[in-house]
């Protein structure tokens, strides 16, 4: 199967922990987007779920397929988030943000009694940081705020480029008005020592590392579908 069969089959299989009633986060991506056509599908043939969206690119998709949303604010507590991931580690650590919506992703699955992910097995790692890490940041103090992540990571070991990410020969602006930084530090062997490091920046909004969030993770591969549950570190 090619990358998109094989994302549409873990999204299959994520939608059977799906129920009637339930107040569902809708996650932002490739994979997501996959997973919302199958639910529209279900929508439209009697499923009742109140869907909180991760994004407004999500929204949007939700909107045109008739899946009733509702907002953080109206529904703070949800019962289930499916999304993607760009990374996920054995003990089901994600690196998240690819697709520019991390803060409200991370938000939403927070509010959220579960979280599943749902991903192809290349997203599989022995350890995060392959995939450049998403971090969202304020506007103001863009370069001070750039520095600062860089002593940061330098303080952990950690080296490699910080770039501002662009999309059409500007900079990319998330739904939340910020602008994300990609770092590449390759191999993070402390991600809770970097979280915290990150965090403690105050230009820094949030960072795409998702520690202890995800509950189980559907994968599939060429071989079939593996669920795989979180481990507590």
């Amino acid at each position: 199967m090619d990358a998109r069969a094989l994302k549409i089959e873990a999204a299959r299989v994520a939608l059977g922990h799906v129920t009637d009633g339930m107040r569902l986060g809708i996650g932002t991506g490739s994979t997501a987007e996959e997973f919302v056509r199958l639910l529209a599908e279900k929508v439209a043939a009697g499923l009742t779920i109140t869907g909180v969206p991760t994004s407004e690119r999500t929204a949007k998709l939700c909107d045109e397929l008739g899946i009733t949303l509702s907002t953080l604010e109206e529904t703070p507590e949800l019962d289930l988030t499916i999304d993607g991931a760009d990374e996920i580690d054995p003990a089901l650590s994600l690196i998240k943000g690819g697709g520019g919506a991390l803060l409200r992703e991370k938000i939403v699955a927070a509010a959220s009694t579960r979280m599943i992910v749902i991903a192809d097995r290349s997203k599989l790692v022995d350890t995060l940081g392959a995939f450049p890490l998403p971090i969202e940041v304020n506007k103001f103090g863009l370069a001070s705020t750039a520095i600062a992540i860089e002593k940061a990571a330098a303080g952990l070991g950690l080296s490699g480029a910080v770039k501002l990410r662009m999309a059409n020969a500007a900079p990319f602006v998330t739904d939340g008005g910020h602008l994300i930084l990609d770092a590449s530090f390759g191999r993070i062997p402390d991600t809770r020592a970097l979280s915290q490091a990150l965090h403690a920046i105050p230009g820094v909004v949030e960072h795409g590392l998702f520690l202890g969030m995800a509950t189980a993770a559907i994968v599939a591969g060429a071989d079939g579908i593996e669920t795989l549950h979180a481990t507590r570190q």
